[in-house]
């Protein structure tokens, strides 16, 4: 384990400083600005912000645009102070409301998705009552409840002069995260790439974006097969270089551009031995931290124990131990059989690589458990507090 940077001051600044979340802004530029160097020439950047809302400011720093899912995120851009000409307007579901809201206010400023007819319908009825024209991407299906059909997207490209509101920018395609090899990348980039060329052939259209999201592998478990990020995007460019479209590559990205930054902290708070199955409970738990790809707790994450000044044990012998959260099921339980040397009540165990995610797909409102605090930390200003902890009680009762 390197030294956590931010330990020292959290511990000063709280007598219990669990649970919590620190999200590392200088590690998340670094990588964010590495993959960026490594893609220069040849793809920009959008970053998928559900994968942690927290980071859109400072994301967006580097990348070209964000992608936004919901009127919910939409809001938290709104307050972010996001331009709405950095902002994709995705979402298996738009509701008519919120886009005309959107035009009211915005304009034709922006980029939607298409993810079905009637979705099209909806935009382009909606931009012509607002006498605008909307810049859209159409989603190609991967073969599940999201995007359209290649039939159906040929379709609409022949008739497209029925839409006088949408003018079509290009395609946009996902079909899933933690891909642990670039040859699946290869073949769905290959077949786009023959799908456009198809498109292009329909009464002269210019397909000019094509928006692709990797699902590029983050390795969270120790076992994980770790790959140098440069080694990675310099394979992945030269599928890149191959293809025929010389038109303007996006890479949607959340998860690994998020992830390496994000730490979750947690205290051991009770400690017992049933049926000689040792057991740390701690103050923290499923509803906070989420792995992608955790089975039945069996997979060590990385994870540091450290004492409750913060600093790390290495007085001891190991044993393994099952680490348990604060909920009332026997469902949570994190990691089965973690070593740990001489544990204590008061311990601090800092669970890494839980930038993506964690914050927003816990089973936040169960039990009626706090929320985490949330800090920012950065070498110039140390550690910032961006959300206090929030009782979740007010949220499962009457008014």
């Amino acid at each position: 384990m390197s030294e956590y940077r931010f330990m020292n001051q959290l511990t000063e600044k709280e007598q219990i400083p669990t649970p919590a979340y620190v999200f590392d802004l200088d590690e998340m530029k670094e990588f964010a600005e590495k993959v960026k160097r490594c893609l220069t020439g040849k793809a920009e950047i959008c970053y998928a912000m559900k994968a942690n809302p927290f980071l859109i400011k400072p994301m967006l720093e580097i990348v070209s645009s964000l992608e936004v899912c919901s009127p919910g995120e939409f809001r938290i851009c709104e307050r972010a102070g996001i331009p709405m000409g950095k902002i994709v307007l995705s979402g298996v579901y738009k509701n008519p409301d919120d886009i005309a809201y959107m035009l009211d206010r915005y304009g034709n400023s922006g980029t939607y998705t298409v993810e079905s007819l009637q979705h099209l319908k909806v935009l382009n009825d909606t931009a012509v009552r607002h006498g605008i024209i909307l810049s859209v991407l159409i989603r190609v299906t991967s073969g599940n409840q999201f995007g359209i059909d290649e039939a159906e997207i040929r379709k609409i490209i022949s008739e497209r002069e029925k839409y006088a509101g949408i003018e079509i920018e290009g395609i946009q395609f996902y079909s899933g995260t933690q891909k642990r090899n670039l040859s699946q990348m290869q073949e769905e980039l290959e077949h786009l790439d023959a799908f456009i060329r198809d498109l292009e052939d329909i009464n002269g259209m210019e397909i000019r974006t094509l928006e692709y999201g990797p699902g590029f592998f983050v390795p969270y478990f120790v076992k994980d097969k770790s790959e140098r990020t440069e080694d990675l995007l310099e394979e992945f460019k030269k599928i890149l270089e191959a293809l025929q479209f010389h038109g303007k590559i996006v890479l949607e990205m959340g998860r690994f551009l998020a992830a390496s930054c994000g730490y979750y902290i947690t205290s051991i708070v009770d400690m017992k031995v049933n049926k000689e199955q040792p057991y740390a409970i701690l103050d923290g738990g499923i509803n906070h931290l989420n792995y992608y790809g955790q089975a039945m707790a069996m997979k060590r994450p990385y994870c540091s124990q450290l004492n409750s000044k913060g600093s790390e044990k290495t007085e001891g012998k190991e044993e393994n131990w099952n680490l348990c959260g604060a909920l009332c099921t026997v469902s949570d339980v994190i990691v089965k059989q973690f070593p740990l040397r001489n544990p204590e009540i008061c311990d601090i165990l800092v669970f890494e690589r839980v930038g993506a995610y964690s914050v927003t797909e816990g089973i936040y409102l169960f039990l009626s458990r706090p929320l985490p605090k949330i800090y920012f930390w950065t070498q110039a200003d140390g550690l910032c507090l961006v959300r206090d902890g929030i009782h979740t009680d007010i949220l499962n009762s009457e008014n």
